[in-house]
C-alpha cells in the first residue's frame, strides 16, 4: 500500500523522482503539524471565545467548544495525512465550519441566524448528538480502514483487483451531445444566455414562469435545471481528466476543441452569478480535484483555504443572489458577525427539529422515503413529505422557510438517536472505502483516463456540502441525475489500446 500511495502523490515521475517525495512531505508535515493543529484546535476557538456578546457559558457553550476542537483536530489530521482522504476531508471541513466554529460564535455572541423556539436543553441535545454522530462517523471510517480491499483476480486492473468501471467512448460522446442539447433547451427556455449573468433571483423567477412545473410541485423545474447543468458538468469533468492524464488526448485537436466548447457551456449554465453558492462550490471542487487528481498540494490547499474562504468569503458570496435594489446590505462590525446573522443555521435548526419531533414523534422512514422518491409529483403522491427544513419552518411560524436541515436532522426525524448514529456510521464507512479506492484509481497503475470513480469521487466530494447542509429532498435531484448519467456511460470492459498515451 505504501508504494501505491507514493506513486499517487507524484504520478508524473519515475521511481527515482518519486523516492524523495514521502521524505520531503514527512519533514514538511512535521513542521506544519504544530501550527496548523494549534490554529484549528486552539487559536481560532480562543479568538471566538474572547468576542464580546451576551452568550452564557453553560453546558451548551462547553459542549460546542468540545465539538469545535474535536472537528478541528480531525480536519488537521485529514490535511496532514500522507493519504488523500477526499470525502472524509470535505466532511470534516464542513463539520468544523458549519457545526463547530459558526455555532460556537453564535453561542458566544448570543445570536443565531434563525430563532430557536424550543428550550435551551434542545440546543444542548443537538450539540451532543452532533458529537455522537461525528464519533459514529469516525467509527465507521475506522472499520472500513481495517477491512482489506477485496481482490478477485490477479489480472484485474481495477482498484483492489476489481474490474475497473470505465466510461464507454461511444456513450461518452452521447453524453456530450446530451449535455449540449439539454443545456441549450435550458438556456432557450429561460430566454437566452443573458439571463444567466443577471441574478439568481431572476433565474428562479424565470424558471417559475416557464410553466415547466405544476402548481405546488417543483419536480418539473428541478428536472429542467438538473439536466441543464449536470450532464454539462460531467462531460467537462471526463474531458478534463482525459486531457490531464493522456498526452495523446492533449495532441488531439478534436478532444481539445470539445473541452473548450464544454468549458464555455459550463460558464453559462454553471457560473457563480446565477447559481447557488453551494452548487458552484460543487462545480469548482469537482473540477479542481479532477484536473489535479494526484496532487497532494492541491488537496491540502483546498482543505486549508476552504476554512478561511468559508468564514470570510462565503457569507458575502451571495452578491448576485438578488437584483440591484433588492440586494441585502451587509453590515459587519466583526469578521464573526456573518456567522451569526446569515448562512450557518445548521445547529440551531437541529435544535428546532428536536423540538418539532418532540411535539409529533418520529416518522420512521417516511421523511427519507420522500427524499428518495423525489421524482414522484405531488399530484400523484398526495401525502408526499415536504423538505424537512420547510416543515420545521412552517411549524415555527416563519414566512421564509428556505432553511437548512443537516444530515443529522434527517436521520433524527425518522429514527431518533440510534438511527442517527447508525446512519452516520454507515456514511463514514462508505466514505473511507471510497477514499481508498479513489486513491488507487488515480495512480499510474489505475484504469486510466476513462475511470468513472476518478470523476464520481470528486463530484461527490463537492456535493457533500449540499448533502450535509440539506434538506435531502432538495439535494436528491441533481445527485440522481448524475448517478443516472454515470450508469449509462459505464462499462466494465477494459480497452487495451490507448489506456494512457
Amino acid at each position: 500500500m505504501t508504494s501505491v500511495h507514493t506513486s499517487a502523490r507524484t504520478p508524473t515521475g519515475g521511481k527515482a523522482a518519486d523516492a524523495p517525495a514521502p521524505i520531503a512531505w514527512a519533514m514538511l508535515s512535521r513542521a506544519l503539524s504544530v501550527p496548523l493543529t494549534l490554529g484549528l484546535v486552539c487559536f481560532l476557538p480562543a479568538v471566538i471565545a474572547a468576542q464580546p456578546g451576551s452568550g452564557v457559558r453553560d453546558t451548551a457553550y462547553w459542549l460546542q467548544l468540545v465539538l469545535t476542537c474535536y472537528a478541528g483536530a480531525r480536519l488537521a489530521t485529514m490535511i496532514l495525512s500522507t493519504r488523500r482522504r477526499l470525502l472524509q476531508g470535505v466532511f470534516w471541513m464542513f463539520v468544523y465550519i458549519a457545526m463547530g466554529v459558526a455555532p460556537f460564535a453564535q453561542v458566544v455572541i448570543g445570536q443565531t441566524p434563525t430563532p430557536m423556539v424550543g428550550p435551551r436543553q434542545d440546543l444542548v441535545t443537538a450539540i451532543a448528538m452532533v458529537l455522537v454522530g461525528c464519533a459514529a462517523y469516525d467509527l465507521g471510517a475506522l472499520l472500513a480502514s481495517r477491512r482489506p480491499l477485496r481482490r478477485r483476480a490477479p489480472s484485474a486492473r481495477g482498484p483492489g483487483g476489481r474490474e475497473p468501471a470505465l466510461a464507454h467512448p461511444l456513450r461518452l460522446r452521447l453524453l456530450v451531445l446530451l449535455a449540449f442539447a439539454a443545456s441549450a433547451f435550458y438556456v432557450l427556455k429561460l430566454g437566452g444566455p443573458a439571463v444567466f449573468f443577471s441574478s439568481r433571483q431572476e433565474i428562479n423567477e424565470t424558471v417559475a414562469a416557464s410553466g415547466v412545473g405544476a402548481e405546488g410541485s417543483q419536480v418539473g423545474s428541478a428536472f429542467i435545471k438538473g439536466f441543464g447543468q449536470v450532464p454539462a458538468l460531467l462531460a467537462l469533468l471526463f474531458y478534463t481528466r482525459r486531457l490531464a492524464t493522456s498526452r495523446r488526448a492533449r495532441r488531439t485537436p478534436s478532444t481539445v476543441l470539445v473541452w473548450v466548447a464544454l468549458a464555455a457551456l459550463n460558464l453559462v449554465v454553471n457560473n457563480p452569478v446565477s447559481n447557488a453558492r453551494y452548487w458552484f462550490l460543487t462545480v469548482l471542487m469537482a473540477f479542481v480535484f479532477t484536473a489535479f487528481p494526484s496532487s497532494a498540494a492541491f488537496y491540502r490547499t483546498v482543505l486549508t483555504t476552504g476554512v478561511v474562504g468559508a468564514l470570510v468569503v462565503f457569507p458575502y458570496a451571495d452578491r448576485f443572489r438578488y437584483e440591484e435594489g433588492g440586494q441585502r446590505a451587509v453590515q459587519s462590525a466583526s469578521v464573526f458577525d456573518p456567522l451569526v446573522t446569515k448562512d450557518y443555521d445548521q445547529m440551531v435548526m437541529f435544535a428546532n427539529t428536536i423540538s418539532w419531533v418532540d411535539t409529533r414523534g418520529h416518522t420512521y422512514g417516511r421523511q427519507l422515503a420522500g427524499s428518495g422518491l423525489f421524482f414522484v409529483p405531488r399530484a400523484v403522491w398526495k401525502g408526499k413529505p415536504e423538505d424537512t427544513g420547510v416543515r420545521v419552518g412552517q411549524w415555527m411560524g416563519l414566512r421564509m422557510t428556505n432553511l437548512s436541515a443537516p444530515l443529522w436532522t434527517e436521520f433524527w426525524v425518522d429514527f431518533g438517536p440510534a438511527g442517527m448514529a447508525g446512519g452516520l456510521a454507515l456514511i463514514g464507512y462508505a466514505a473511507a472505502r471510497t477514499d481508498r479506492r479513489y486513491a488507487l484509481a488515480v495512480t499510474r497503475a489505475g484504469p486510466g483516463p476513462g475511470s468513472v470513480l476518478a470523476i464520481a469521487a470528486p463530484l461527490i466530494a463537492g456535493y457533500t456540502f449540499i448533502l450535509l447542509r440539506g434538506p435531502l429532498l432538495q439535494a436528491a435531484g441533481k445527485l440522481a441525475i448524475a448517478a443516472l448519467c454515470l450508469v449509462l456511460i459505464t462499462t466494465f470492459r477494459e480497452r487495451r489500446a490507448g489506456r494512457r498515451r
